[in-house]
């Protein structure tokens, strides 16, 4: 779930990634007009992991083995991204980061995207750069 719209130059990545992790689990990419909308639209039994740079950060390996954690639990995973402003939520199981740097929110979705796309190779044995 993210704030606002994907824009050019991000939307054909995001675009591109979506196509990539369907062929690996369900994907639904939800976009809010704003932050207080969010609360209400996660889903009641979803596990919510809040992009934060303040959060844990895990290395690839790390990340997969959270996405593997997740699907086994039965639980929804729902990654918030906030807005340019950024969000504050009460319901949070994880706040993850994608490193020190402060990313613009767009470019976020798309290393988030990426990022997953990386966990379910990995989880497949499949060959991607490390």
């Amino acid at each position: 779930m993210a704030v606002g719209r994907v824009r050019p130059p991000y939307s054909d990545d995001v675009q591109h990634y979506e196509k990539l992790i369907a062929r690996h689990t369900p994907l639904e990419l939800v976009e809010v007009r704003d932050e207080r909308t969010v609360a209400r639209r996660i889903p009641e039994r979803a596990f919510v992991s809040l992009l934060d740079r303040e959060g844990a950060a895990l290395d690839s390996d790390g990340f997969a083995s959270f996405l593997e954690e997740r699907r086994r639990s039965g639980r929804d995973l729902c990654f918030v991204v906030g807005g340019p402003y950024g969000i504050m939520l009460e319901r949070v199981d994880q706040r993850l980061s994608l490193g020190p740097l402060t990313l613009a929110h767009q470019l976020a979705r798309t290393v988030l995207l990426e990022q997953v796309f990386r966990g379910h190779k990995i989880l497949a044995g499949e060959t991607y750069h490390h």
